[in-house]
């Protein structure tokens, strides 16, 4: 069923899309692939020995380790891991996210945001928290949304969180969203370790763990965040459900491989679900936790959350990969040196955010910029863009986001709701007469919408 935009949030995208943009600022065009489309790795370099050394070590001394345990030291570990010694995004590194493959895609993020805001009644505070925020791009683009509609926001106090465990990434970051205008704390153990402003004056604070951000009305974006959480691997047997494990290989001790444990574990035991139909499963209990920890920050303090990332909804079975230089990359070929990723299950997500929230989604990334109005701002861009060669960058750009084939239906977005944003509005009574009440504000991108 066709709905007509609402005409708040069709307010907030023409004044966004009124505004072309100059030629330098007309599209962030990186000339390499996303992650999703890469083939083999030819040249295998020979195995980083820190992290090598380190895992062989611990298998040693305590036995095969779970896949969550491998992906925890390989990407967080605090001395060689992946995320905390490498900037890993863009063309010199190991995959490229949409915020840089074009800036439309932050436009209407920050839009949506700005929806959402008012769908919630324009509260007074808007705590903009990300997690995993990459370079800063989508932020970025999002602040100049706010910037654009400042009026929209009126007298509301508006600040920036970023959740980021990587130094290189938050020292990337702050570059780019304060210039110099940050500084680290003290103390290494400051739940706040970096803070700083933006050139219009705006907050930016950086904490390692969400649990340190401050309560309040805030809206919470996870772009490729869950994918990276750590996940355990299950395999149905004869004897019921077993963990799949790291182990050294017997006949290569500067190798590791799969083994299926020989006897149930806590997690196969616990993670499971009864009537589970697959013959492999992917959980990520770490992600369980963080969007109980949202569904519950929204509760209590009113906002709401935006996931977006490559995943299914409880159909798929073995999606744990590696990439490294564009290209995929054996998971347990030179731990430290590569990315690793796992598509997000969206019906465990919806499973762990309870009844408490509302869900929606996943959509397409197709459906849901379409739905955001990216035709009609790509109208505008092209309308006002002379340039043949940056046409053609805009052209490429809209295409990779919403090509079926490419990210289009890939990515998938996902929303966690405050139940009163979906209620439907009690109607007015007076004395004699009944008196309509305001319509709902659509949750836009979740709904199949016409401009009118």
């Amino acid at each position: 069923m066709r709905a007509c935009f609402g005409a708040k949030t069709q307010q907030l995208i023409s004044r966004v899309f009124i505004h072309p943009v100059g030629p330098s600022a007309a599209v962030r065009w990186r000339g390499a692939q996303s992650r999703l489309f890469c083939s083999p790795s030819t040249d295998e370099e020979k195995p980083q020995p820190s992290m090598l050394r380190h895992l062989t070590s611990k298998i040693k001394a305590t036995g095969p380790i779970t896949v969550a345990e491998y992906m925890r030291e390989v990407l967080t570990n605090p001395v060689t891991g992946y995320y905390v010694k490498n900037n890993m995004l863009g063309p010199e590194g190991d995959f490229i996210t949409s915020p840089e493959i074009s800036q439309i895609f932050g436009e209407l993020v920050g839009v949506w945001i700005l929806s959402e805001w008012m769908g919630a009644g324009q509260p007074k505070q808007l705590q903009l928290v990300e997690l995993g925020p990459g370079k800063g791009s989508l932020a970025s683009d999002i602040l100049r949304v706010f910037s654009q509609l400042r009026s929209v926001l009126g007298e509301a106090s508006v600040s920036l969180h970023l959740v980021e465990v990587s130094p290189v990434l938050s020292r990337l970051q702050a570059q780019n969203l304060t210039g110099n205008c940050s500084q680290e704390a003290d103390a290494e153990d400051e739940p706040v370790y970096r803070s700083g402003e933006t050139a219009a004056g705006l907050p930016v604070s950086w904490y390692r763990r969400l649990d340190d951000v401050p309560t309040g009305f805030s809206i919470f974006l996870a772009h490729e965040f869950f994918d990276a959480l750590p996940i355990h691997k299950f395999q149905r047997t004869e004897k019921g459900w077993r963990e799949v494990v790291v182990d050294i290989d017997p006949d290569k001790q500067d190798q590791l491989r799969f083994v299926v444990a020989p006897s149930p574990t806590l997690s196969s035991s616990t993670l499971v679900q009864a009537d589970e139909r697959r013959s492999q499963v992917e959980v990520c209990a770490e992600g369980g936790v963080i969007v109980q920890q949202l569904a519950r920050r929204i509760v209590e303090d009113g906002g709401a959350a935006l996931i977006a990332d490559y995943g299914h909804d409880g159909t798929k079975m073995d999606t744990f990969r590696g990439f490294k230089g564009h290209q995929l990359h054996d998971v347990l070929s030179s731990p430290g040196s590569a990315d690793l990723t796992a598509d997000v299950d969206f019906s465990y997500l919806r499973r762990m955010a309870g009844g408490d929230v509302a869900c929606l989604g996943p959509v397409t990334q197709r459906t849901f910029l379409k739905n955001m109005g990216i035709d009609s701002r790509m109208q505008v861009l092209l309308r006002n863009c002379s340039d043949p060669s940056t046409r053609k960058q805009l052209i490429s750009s809209y295409d990779m986001l919403t090509n079926p084939d490419k990210m289009g239906e890939r990515f998938h977005f996902f929303s966690l709701l405050h139940h009163s944003r979906l209620a439907k509005p009690k109607k007015l009574e007076g004395m004699k007469l009944e008196k309509k009440s305001p319509a709902l504000l659509p949750v836009a991108g979740f709904t199949r919408l016409k401009f009118s």
